[in-house]
């Protein structure tokens, strides 16, 4: 049901319940669904039992002057062709045909903007993801958090969100070291295993890339950073660890690019410390007489904001604790103007939620209880040739999503350039088609099949199906099906098309209202389950000329939605499979 539609429906039941609540207390909410078993219409209302017991009334017979007011009403205007009283008094509407079949023109103008709103008009949002920390390749778990964070950022821009995209570096604290003395131990010669290499080292590949780079005092930048030249020195450890930070960086920026995904803004931790703002905030805990002193440590009364114990804020040593520059960057971000902060982590980061909500609360300059959201997504297990894979030998110890990307994009062809499309396609459309916070099992060889199993193929073959129709009509212009005669469109799997094109507005509400992109996937998997049934069952290029152009109109729509949908994840719409 379009959007239009269910506000006239709306409009409807206020007019007709408006007779029967006036002079009480009562005002009703119309809330409209659509019937688990479309055998029993296409909308359903309880208004009738919610009025009936305050009016002490028979919840049917509140029912049946609804409806009789509701068809009389002139407004109608043969929107609704019957109405139906179920159960206790539930209302079952059916829709005309004329106004099932006009989401297809709806779509048809549209075009791009269907499914698009205003709805977060001059609000803004900041979504952080992915925020991997530059000492290696970014791994499975970061593309699970890109694909996600990129989706969720694209859902609310369509619903007319400012987004902005954010990715957090945390290139502070013991990791970013370790790294140093990694690079240091490998530019001295030593390997892993052997003796003098760093028991807390990282033993990757890749660390071994960084000290020859650095050994020939090459120069590498990151996106957004300034250029650093290695000084060449493996005495300078100041020097290793600028260059290797740059180095990653860098090697990040481009496993992202080959994944699809931009952010808007890149903020790094070291700044916190930098600018003094996470000595501000200490501060302004200890002012407002929120933090006590025990054993040499300083705490945060944490338990005053329902966590279970107060926390360490600054131990013994001085140094601080992983949630403090969370409390500053977030305070940082309401600073910046958002009222909505979003953050896309590893379940692993759940023990910190309560105590940065505690510190922003602790604060008391207006943040809002439950600032920022959290979506925090499982751990992905991947699977090749029928065996689970744990390590890479890029990184050392996992798999990485470059890894992920070439595995699934299939062989290169010989003398042509590898094209990575279909591995990112894959990658993205399999890391949000399950809910963030359940286990997800990625099969490689799934993603690489050219069958019903794979769930990417057969949404990206639903399009190209259509895209094969549309070429076999050499004798007409897409733009004149704008504006064709769709009453034909009366069989059973046309009407069933017909309906989950019009859900398409409402699934990527749902979505956003949830936090949940995978109801997008959802969503293009059973629109391409209607499309590959309509198509087994009708011919479109029928003789029938006027039949056919309504079934090419048809046709047209859904590939606009299925663009639309794919577009909205990041995945590539192809017009040949």
């Amino acid at each position: 049901m379009l959007a239009a539609q269910k506000q006239r429906i709306t409009e409807l039941f206020q007019a007709a319940v408006a007779p029967l609540v006036a002079g009480t207390e009562l005002n009703p909410t119309v809330t409209l669904e659509r019937p688990r078993d479309p055998s029993h219409g296409d909308v359903a209302c309880n208004l009738a039992m919610q009025i009936a017991k305050p009016l002490k009334k028979n919840p049917r017979e509140v029912a049946q002057v609804l409806v009789a007011a509701l068809l009389d009403n002139p407004a109608n205007r043969d929107l609704i062709e019957s109405a139906e009283i179920a159960g206790p008094g539930f209302i079952n509407l059916r829709l005309t045909a004329a106004s099932r079949q006009s989401v297809v023109k709806t779509v048809l103008q549209q075009g791009a903007q269907y499914g698009k709103s205003n709805l977060g008009a001059g609000k803004k949002v900041i979504i952080e993801f992915v925020s991997a920390n530059p000492t290696g390749p970014l791994h499975v778990g970061h593309g699970r958090q890109g694909a996600l964070g990129d989706a969720m950022s694209s859902l609310f821009d369509a619903q007319g969100y400012a987004v902005t995209r954010e990715f957090y570096y945390n290139d502070a604290g013991v990791q970013i070291a370790t790294l140093a003395t990694s690079v240091q131990a490998r530019a001295k010669g030593l390997k892993p295993g052997v003796e003098g290499w760093p028991e807390s080292a990282y033993n990757g590949d890749y660390i071994q890339d960084i000290a020859n780079d650095f050994l020939a005092q090459k120069t590498v930048s990151a996106s957004d950073g300034l250029p650093v030249t290695a000084s060449g020195n493996i005495d300078d450890i100041e020097s290793i660890r600028a260059f290797a930070v740059a180095y990653l960086r860098r090697e990040q920026d481009l496993d992202l690019q080959a994944f699809g995904v931009k952010f808007d803004n890149y903020y790094l931790e070291s700044s916190l410390y930098n600018d003094g703002k996470v000595a501000a905030t200490v501060d302004a805990l200890i002012k407002a007489d929120k933090t006590y002193e025990l054993d040499g440590a300083l705490w945060l009364r944490t338990t005053d904001y329902r966590d279970d114990k107060d926390r360490v804020m600054k131990k013994s040593d001085g140094t601080y604790t992983y949630f403090v520059p969370d409390v500053a960057y977030h305070t940082v971000k309401w600073q910046r103007g958002f009222m909505q902060a979003i953050n896309v982590q590893g379940s692993d980061h759940h023990g910190t939620i309560a105590r940065v909500r505690a510190g922003l609360q602790a604060l008391d300059i207006g943040i809002p209880q439950g600032y920022p959201d959290y979506v925090l997504h499982k751990m992905v297990t991947v699977m090749r040739n029928g065996e689970e894979v744990k390590i890479s030998k890029r990184a050392g110890s996992y798999v990485t999503l470059r890894d992920l990307i070439e595995w699934s994009a299939g062989e290169a062809v010989e003398g042509q350039e590898r094209d990575l499309t279909r591995g990112r396609d894959a990658v993205r459309f399999f890391l949000i088609s399950r809910k963030a916070d359940t286990e997800f099992v990625f099969d490689v060889d799934v993603a690489l099949s050219q069958s019903d199993e794979n769930p990417v193929y057969y949404v990206q073959y639903a399009h190209a199906r259509i895209c094969s129709v549309l070429a076999q009509w050499t004798d007409g212009d897409e733009a004149a099906l704008l504006d064709v005669d769709l009453s034909p469109l009366t069989a059973p799997r046309e009407a069933a098309l017909l309906a989950k094109l019009a859900e398409y507005p409402e699934a990527l509400q749902r979505a956003l209202e949830e936090l949940g992109p995978h109801q997008v996937a959802f969503y293009l998997r059973d629109l391409a389950a209607e499309l590959h049934s309509y198509y087994n069952a009708e011919r479109v290029l029928v003789d029938d000329v006027a039949l056919k152009m309504a079934r090419l109109a048809l046709m047209h729509a859904t590939r606009q939605v299925l663009r639309n949908g794919l577009a909205l994840i990041g995945v590539s719409a192809p017009a040949r499979m």
